[in-house]
């Protein structure tokens, strides 16, 4: 192993390191023993979880999450496996304009478009429904699924379809028995990004939740800012455990793929 080589190790360990050391100590502050929130904890134990557990309003708020989160799975794979298998026989160029649409709220700052989707919601009184969060996050979580199931596409051969139709299959027989076969990992890993992309989202719920529709983030921020305990170490290493194991799957699945 040259010098160099050595030294970019070195750096990537150094890089991981920082990226997960905080993580690190949340994770051992949510099982510390003590009222307030200090580190190295004093003692160890699991009061904070109990705490959470025993907690209405931090229950109510991760049922809500999960509740918004699942409709949110459902529908923008939906949306977005549609979109995709519609994107991939358009003319070039039309494909080009209708994909850089579809991507924008990835483009655009989270921002720019919690305020757009808060004008646009208020006309109709959605602002602070289950629903109106359940539609924000669906165009947040859409452009993942169309990038994931885009993927599987790329490799797609288009004449097992077309030998499908000419053996008698109706259309949608061929996209259930040939095409979504072979681009369901794609939908799979999409739908995961969908479920992460709403579970952790926080902006568009600041605009949106209100007072009726509070999400589990929305809950971890005014937590943080006003009664600042160690239960919000807990619920954040929940909330890491929830979104890494999906994340995991999702690696095993695209393994599993390829």
């Amino acid at each position: 192993m040259t010098g160099g080589q050595r030294l970019m190790r070195v750096v990537v360990a150094l890089i991981l390191l920082v990226m997960i050391a905080p993580i690190v100590v949340v994770v051992v502050l949510s099982f510390s023993s003590a009222s307030y929130l200090t580190f190295p904890p004093p003692t160890f134990g699991v009061r904070w979880y109990r705490e959470y557990l025993g907690s209405r309003d931090w229950l109510a708020a991760t049922a809500l999450s999960l509740e918004v989160a699942v409709s949110v799975v459902v529908l923008s794979t939906f949306l977005g496996t549609l979109a995709t298998l519609g994107l991939a026989r358009l003319p070039r160029m039309a494909r080009m304009l209708a994909t850089g649409l579809i991507l924008s709220p990835l483009i655009m700052p989270v921002i720019i478009v919690a305020i757009g989707v808060y004008y646009a919601f208020a006309r109709y009184g959605l602002v602070g429904t289950p629903v109106g969060l359940v539609l924000a996050h669906t165009c947040l979580a859409v452009p993942f699924v169309v990038t994931s199931v885009g993927a599987s596409l790329a490799g797609f051969d288009r004449r097992l379809e077309m030998a499908a139709l000419s053996l008698g299959a109706t259309p949608f027989g061929t996209f259930r028995q040939v095409t979504l076969p072979l681009i369901l990992p794609g939908v799979l890993v999409g739908a995961l990004f969908a479920f992460i992309t709403s579970f952790d989202e926080l902006v568009v719920a600041l605009f949106l939740s209100g007072a009726n529709a509070v999400t589990l983030p929305r809950r971890m921020w005014e937590d943080l800012r006003y009664a600042l305990d160690p239960t919000i170490a807990a619920v954040s290493t929940l909330t890491i455990v929830v979104t890494v194991l999906p994340l995991l799957w999702a690696h095993w699945v695209r393994r599993r793929a390829g």
